[in-house]
């Protein structure tokens, strides 16, 4: 996923979910293929672990709220293998590429942020999940509007 290029976006919408609703429990679940550069969205109201690949290189995201006040919680895996270079790695490829699957997932569901204008200002969490301490990190990385969205 090197560069983002909209034309190589497929989405697909689940579980009754629209371009326009739910805000809550909204799940995004974005893959691709490494061989063709295809980036694939899946909107739903659960995660599309069927679309999972063996690798775990997946990015995983949820409209939450607290207090009244969305964010969008991301999740990826570094992994749980105790193999330091395995996980400096990963660590290195989602850092890299995260801009570039945030842009997916706003192109992706563009209708849905043109809904909800406000989104554009909600904060942005990743949580990184590893085993080994030195990533295993869950970080603030601003809004869709502090990445030029």
């Amino acid at each position: 996923m090197n560069s983002f290029n909209q034309s190589n976006l497929l989405v697909e919408y689940r579980d009754s979910v629209t371009q326009y609703e739910p805000l809550y429990n909204r799940k995004y679940t974005l893959t691709h293929s490494d061989q063709t550069g295809e980036l694939f969205l899946t909107i739903g109201r659960e995660y599309a672990y069927d679309k999972v690949g063996y690798m775990r290189d997946e990015v995983l995201a949820e409209w939450k709220g607290h207090e009244g006040y969305p964010y969008l919680y991301v999740y990826v895996y570094i992994n749980g293998q105790t193999d330091q270079s395995i996980s400096a790695k990963r660590n290195e490829i989602f850092r890299r590429e995260l801009p570039l699957a945030l842009k997916a997932i706003y192109y992706g569901d563009k209708n849905f942020f043109d809904n909800y204008l406000y989104l554009k200002k909600a904060p942005i969490w990743i949580y990184f999940d590893s085993q080994n301490p030195q990533y295993l990190s869950f970080e603030y990385w601003g809004s869709f509007e502090q990445l030029g969205l």
